[in-house]
């Protein structure tokens, strides 16, 4: 029975050590242009469409907001399909434009003080397993073209 054992670990020691071996061996033929190595992706990146959505408290104490800039992070594509409602849920005319991984919203109403702002960005595309998606906010105000720091929001990865 000792002998049997004996020789069934060493015939599956032999089995493993030349499969491994033969499998780790390498192509030295240097005539072969290019030579790809470990062209694995993992975990396999998907993406989905999502909408990414938040209020915004613009105080009374200014001329107006005139223009809000959105730097996106590098996890998200963004589309110009950006809608902005006032507090009452009226929809605001607005101009957007998308620059790389920048989004501006120009208002076309220069009165905006004193009110929340409901920023709905459609058709998000995002990667379904990653970091947090963090968006950095500025805004512009009427009569001003220094970009005044508004904050952070933070659209967690599902």
């Amino acid at each position: 029975m000792k002998k049997t054992l004996v020789y069934v670990t060493v015939f599956a020691l032999a089995t493993v050590a030349l499969t491994t071996t033969s499998y780790a061996s390498t192509k030295t033929n240097s005539d072969n242009i290019s030579n790809i190595e470990n062209d694995v992706q993992s975990p396999a990146n998907r993406w989905q469409l999502v909408k990414h959505a938040f209020k915004l408290n613009v105080p009374k104490n200014i001329n107006g907001l005139s223009q809000l800039i959105i730097d996106t992070p590098s996890t998200v594509a963004v589309s110009s399909d950006i809608d902005v409602l006032a507090q009452n849920g009226q929809k605001i005319d607005i101009n957007v434009s998308v620059n790389d991984k920048k989004i501006i919203i120009d208002f076309s109403e220069k009165n905006i003080s004193n009110t929340k702002l409901i920023i709905e960005l459609n058709k998000v595309r995002q990667l379904s397993q990653g970091p947090d998606s963090v968006y950095s906010l500025w805004a512009k105000v009427v009569g001003s073209n220094t970009e005044i720091p508004v904050g952070v929001v933070r659209f967690r990865t599902y």
